[in-house]
């Protein structure tokens, strides 16, 4: 059992959880103590990146809410002191080690990626087509939805897609995501050259 403190968002309150099924090696299966599964995303320690594509993440879904959009539930961002085996010196020390996860809704179904990859057969038109309108639905509410700071997803791909039970799609993965004012869009959309 794997035990950390979660913090929900907006509650600095730590509520603590045990480790039910690793479902790959960047994502979680968690029961929290009130039996709700989530499913918990771990980052890895890489300097400076980590911390802005946490940061971004929980920044972005703490203020989205849409249907098409995977629920964040709660985050947990603590730094903790480990013995760590020092090659140079032979010895163990102690070393800061950050903990920094993301616990969102478990969407039962996976990546659309993966339902893609393996049970092609499995989505017939009508399910393709609610797939589609339900991404389409999420992009439109990340542009348009939110007054004057739309999100851009900029890697929004099948494995960035989960499904829940019913194959509603959400959108996932927010950590490469540019928030853009009003001014920002306009001057961006302004300076695109090309055709299609």
């Amino acid at each position: 059992m794997v035990k950390f403190a979660l913090r929900r968002a907006g509650n600095p309150a730590g509520r603590s959880f045990k480790l039910v099924v690793c479902l790959s090696k960047k994502n979680l299966g968690i029961e929290v103590q009130s039996g709700v599964v989530i499913a918990v995303k771990k980052l890895k320690p890489i300097l400076g990146v980590q911390e802005r594509q946490f940061k971004n993440e929980v920044n972005h879904l703490e203020r989205v809410n849409h249907q098409n959009i995977v629920k964040l539930i709660g985050y947990c961002d603590e730094t903790k002191e480990r013995p760590v085996y020092d090659d140079y010196r032979k010895k163990y020390v102690v070393a800061e080690v950050q903990e920094k996860l993301l616990c969102y809704e478990y969407l039962s179904n996976g990546s659309l990626d993966n339902i893609l990859r393996d049970e092609c057969g499995r989505l017939d038109w009508q399910k393709r087509y609610k797939i589609i309108t339900g991404i389409c639905q999420g992009l439109c509410y990340l542009h348009e939805g939110l007054e004057n700071n739309p999100i851009v997803h900029m890697d929004l791909k099948p494995s960035n897609i989960l499904l829940d039970a019913n194959m509603v799609p959400k959108i996932a993965d927010f950590g490469l995501s540019r928030l853009f004012s009003e001014e920002q869009t306009r001057t961006y959309t302004m300076n695109v050259m090309g055709s299609m």
